[in-house]
């Protein structure tokens, strides 16, 4: 198990994609097909879609927020985000995704050690309801 800050709740189960670079929703996300379109970002074309989207942190534009709650309001979204480093941007975005959407997506912020120790291709539930988030992994 392992344990993070609750910045956006939210409860989510899915496989985890780790990027290795920080990535802007703005220009880096289809919003409308769920996936990594920044031609400049290491995992271009990645599908974030329904998986747990573990990332170092976002990466600017004040758009980011209004490019990630659109993509929750269309189910294109990752399931969840897990960040190294906080990122108000994100959290942004899903809270304002919750507040006009009624749709909740949990972001947690994980310490250095339990960030490098997710795994792409694992299975994890998220359940960030309270204010420590807990990940379990997801087995078959």
């Amino acid at each position: 198990m392992i344990e993070g800050r609750t910045l956006a709740r939210g409860v989510a189960t899915g496989e985890v994609v780790v990027l290795e670079e920080p990535l802007s929703f703005w220009g880096g996300v289809d919003a409308r097909e769920g996936i990594v379109m920044s031609e400049h970002h290491p995992q271009f074309g990645v599908l974030l879609r329904e998986r747990v989207l573990a990332m170092p942190s976002g990466r600017g534009s004040s758009s980011s927020s209004s490019v990630l709650a659109e993509a929750i309001r269309l189910g294109t979204a990752p399931a969840g985000i897990l960040l190294r480093e906080v990122d108000p941007l994100v959290v942004l975005g899903a809270v304002v995704a919750r507040e006009l959407y009624g749709v909740e997506l949990p972001v947690v912020a994980l310490d250095e050690g339990d960030y490098r120790s997710l795994s792409p291709g694992d299975f994890v539930s998220v359940d960030a309801t309270g204010d420590l988030a807990t990940l379990h992994p997801v087995v078959g």
